[in-house]
C-alpha cells in the first residue's frame, strides 16, 4: 500500500539524516483539501527532539524523499509544523494496474491468530428481535473482516436454552395453550413459544397487583406471586431431571430452533458451532467446585457460593444459587473452557451489548483467578443497545420489533420506494421480488453497523432505505449504476495509462487505494462501522465524479478508457466492501 510505502521510506531517511530521533513514531495523515499534496507529516515531534524549527527537518525530509524516491514522491510542500507529500502519478498508475491484475491484498497481521467469535446468543423464550439483528451482523461482520486480514475465525453461538426464563414460556404454555403447536396454529414456532412467555408475564403481573394490594412491597410481590413460585419449582424439577419437565423442554425448544434456523437463513448468518446452555452449566457447576476447593469462591451460611471481587473495583458475585441452580456465570464459566477445549484458541471474542459490561469484567476476573490459561483471551466487544423513537423495547411487555417482522417491513418498505422510481419495469417478478429483499437486507445491515459498536442508536426504517443518503441502498445503487455503464461500454481494453493524471480521476483512485488500510484498521478496532464509512464514501465521491464528467462520452478515447478502468475499480471496491458487510451488490436496480 501506498501509505504502508511512504511511512517505510520516510523511516529510512529519518535514520540517514536524524539516527539520533530515529526511535520517533511518525503520523501520517491525509492532506487537507486546501493544501497541495496527498499525505502530510507530523514535523513538531522531530523538531522539538532536535531543537530546531519544524521547517528545517520538513525541508530534508522533503528533499531526500524526491531525491531518493521519485516513482514515490514527486514533491514537496511544507506549511508551518506540517510536510506534505505528493505522491508521484506513475506511483497511482501502477496501484490501478495491479488491481486490475488482482495483485492487491489486505496487509495481513503480524502473526495470524485462531479466534472465536460468539454472537447471537438467543434465548430459547422468544424469537430474534432487532437488538439481536445488531449483535448478529456486528459478529458475523467481524468474523469477516478478521478472515479477511488472515486470521483463522471460528464462528460460535450458545443458545440460552434453560434457565427461569425459559420456565417461563414453559409455563405459559402449559397453562394457556391448551395443547396447542406451532402447526395446528399456524404459526412461525419462535413467535408461537414467544406469545407464551408474554402470557406468563401478563398474569404475573395481575398477581403482583393482587398481592400488592394486599400490602406485600412489588419484590415480595414478585418472590410470592403463585405462578412465579411453580416457574422457579419447574427449574429446580429441570435440574433434578423431570421427565416430564424435560420432554416439554425438548418440545418447544426444537420448536423454537426451527423458527431461529428460517430467520438465520434470511439473513445470511452461519456458524461453524453452536452451544448450548444445558450441556455447559454442569461444566461450569464442575469449575464452581474446583474454584471451592481452591478458596476462589466462598459460601454462604444458606448455601449460596460467591467470589469477592471488592478488591477488582467491582463486588460481590453469586456464582450459584443456594438451591444448586446455576446463575448466568455458572454457565459462561464452563463454555469459556468448553470453548478452549474444543478449539485452544488464541482469542476469545463475545459480542453482547454493553448492559453485560460487568458480567464480562467478572467473568475475566473469575477466570484468571482460577489461574485459568486463556483468561487473558477473553474479550467482551460491547455494544450499544439498539432502540426505536418510541424508545426502548421490553420482551416481557410485547413490546419487541420481531426480526422476521422487521424484514417484511423492511421489504415491503424497498418495493414501494422502488417502484416509485420507475426502474424495475423490465424485471421479471423473480428478479423483483430478490431486488426487493437485497435492498431490505442492504438498508437494515447498513444501517446497524454504520454506528461505532460502543455508540447506542436508534433504528429508523424509513430513513435506513432512502436512496440518497447514508444508507445500503446508496451504496448499492452506486454499485449498479457503474455495472450498467460498464456493460454499455462493453469490454474494457487494457489502458497503458499516461501521467498527469487529472486531478479528479487521481483522487478515484486514491480513495479506493485505501480498501486494504481500511480494511486492517477495521479489523484492529474490531469495528465494521470504519468500513461502512468508507463504503459511503466512496460512492458519493463516485457519484459526484459523474455528476461533473461523462465516462461513455469522454473528451477523448484514452479519457474515456482511463475513467472505465476507474469506474470498474471503485465497482470492485465498493462489492468487497459491502460483502464484508454481509450486503450483496446488485448489478442492476
Amino acid at each position: 500500500m501506498i501509505v504502508s510505502e511512504i511511512r517505510e521510506k520516510l523511516n529510512q531517511a529519518l535514520k540517514e539524516l536524524y539516527p539520533d530521533v530515529s526511535d520517533e513514531k511518525l503520523t501520517l495523515l491525509n492532506t487537507k483539501k486546501e493544501f497541495s499534496g496527498d499525505y502530510t507529516v507530523v514535523l513538531f515531534p522531530i523538531s522539538k527532539r532536535k531543537g530546531l524549527p519544524p521547517e528545517v527537518p520538513g525541508k530534508a525530509l522533503g528533499e531526500y524523499m524526491v531525491k531518493n524516491f521519485p516513482d514515490l514522491i514527486s514533491a514537496y510542500q511544507i506549511i508551518k509544523g506540517y510536510l506534505n507529500l505528493t505522491v508521484a502519478d506513475t506511483r497511482w498508475i501502477r496501484f490501478a494496474e495491479d488491481y486490475q491484475n488482482g495483485k492487491i491484498s489486505v496487509p495481513a497481521p503480524v502473526a495470524s491468530k485462531k479466534i472465536i467469535v460468539e454472537y447471537s446468543s438467543p434465548n430459547t423464550n422468544k424469537p430474534l428481535h432487532l437488538g439481536h439483528l445488531r449483535n448478529i451482523f456486528l459478529g458475523w461482520s467481524l468474523s469477516e473482516i478478521l478472515k479477511e486480514t488472515g486470521h483463522k475465525v471460528i464462528k460460535t453461538c450458545v443458545v440460552n436454552d434453560r434457565g427461569i426464563h425459559i420456565c417461563k414460556s414453559m409455563l405459559g404454555w402449559k397453562k394457556f395453550a391448551n395443547g396447542a403447536t406451532p402447526q395446528s396454529a399456524g404459526i412461525k414456532g419462535d413467535h408461537f413459544v414467544g406469545d407464551y412467555y408474554v402470557k406468563f408475564s401478563e398474569e404475573l403481573k395481575k398477581q403482583k397487583e393482587e398481592l400488592i394490594q394486599s400490602g406485600l412491597s412489588p419484590e415480595q410481590a414478585e418472590k410470592e406471586a403463585p405462578i412465579m413460585k411453580e416457574a422457579r419449582q419447574m427449574l429446580v424439577d429441570w435440574e433434578n431431571g423431570d421427565a416430564e419437565v424435560l420432554a416439554l423442554w425438548k418440545q418447544m425448544n426444537n420448536w423454537v430452533y426451527e423458527g431461529f434456523n428460517l430467520t438465520y437463513q434470511r439473513i445470511g448468518a452461519d456458524f461453524e458451532k453452536i452451544y448450548y446452555e444445558s450441556d455447559t452449566y454442569l461444566l461450569g457447576k464442575n469449575i464452581v467446585e474446583e474454584g471451592l476447593k481452591k478458596g476462589v469462591f466462598y459460601k454462604k451460611p444458606d448455601g449460596s457460593v460467591w467470589i469477592d471481587l471488592t478488591s477488582e473495583g467491582l463486588d460481590e458475585k453469586l456464582v450459584l444459587r443456594k438451591d444448586g441452580t446455576s446463575v448466568y456465570i455458572t454457565q459462561d464459566l464452563g463454555l469459556a473452557q468448553l470453548k478452549y477445549d474444543d478449539f485452544t484458541y488464541d482469542e476469545s471474542i463475545y459480542v453482547v451489548g454493553d448492559e453485560q459490561n460487568y458480567h464480562f469484567k467478572a467473568l475475566k476476573f473469575i477466570m484468571q483467578k482460577l489461574g485459568k490459561a486463556y483468561a487473558d483471551s477473553i474479550f467482551h466487544l460491547s455494544y450499544g443497545m439498539v432502540e426505536l423513537p418510541t424508545g426502548r423495547m421490553k420482551s416481557r411487555e410485547g413490546t419487541v420489533v420481531d426480526a422476521d417482522d422487521l424484514i417484511e417491513e423492511m421489504i415491503h418498505v424497498a418495493k414501494t420506494k422502488t417502484e416509485e422510481l420507475g426502474k424495475v419495469k423490465d424485471f421479471s417478478e423473480k428478479e423483483r421480488e430478490e431486488l426487493y429483499h437485497t435492498l431490505a437486507l442492504g438498508a437494515l445491515k447498513f444501517f446497524l453497523l454504520r454506528v461505532d459498536p460502543k455508540k447506542k442508536m436508534i433504528f429508523h426504517p424509513e430513513e435506513s432505505i432512502d436512496f440518497h443518503g447514508f444508507t445500503g441502498p446508496f451504496i448499492q445503487y452506486t454499485h449498479a449504476r457503474i455495472r450498467s455503464i460498464l456493460r454499455k461500454a462493453g469490454q474494457i481494453l487494457p489502458t497503458p495509462l499516461t501521467s498527469p493524471l487529472p486531478e479528479a480521476e487521481k483522487e478515484l483512485i486514491k480513495q479506493a487505494e485505501q480498501f486494504p488500510l481500511i480494511v486492517a484498521q477495521a479489523a484492529q478496532e474490531f469495528n465494521p462501522s470504519v468500513i461502512a464509512v468508507y463504503a459511503y464514501h466512496l460512492a458519493r465521491q463516485y457519484n459526484s465524479f459523474y455528476a461533473d464528467y461523462s465516462v461513455l462520452n469522454a473528451e477523448t478515447e484514452e479519457k474515456k478508457r482511463l475513467r472505465l478502468m476507474i469506474s470498474a475499480i471503485t465497482a470492485g471496491v465498493i462489492s468487497s466492501s459491502l460483502r464484508l458487510l454481509g450486503i450483496k451488490a446488485p448489478e442492476r436496480m
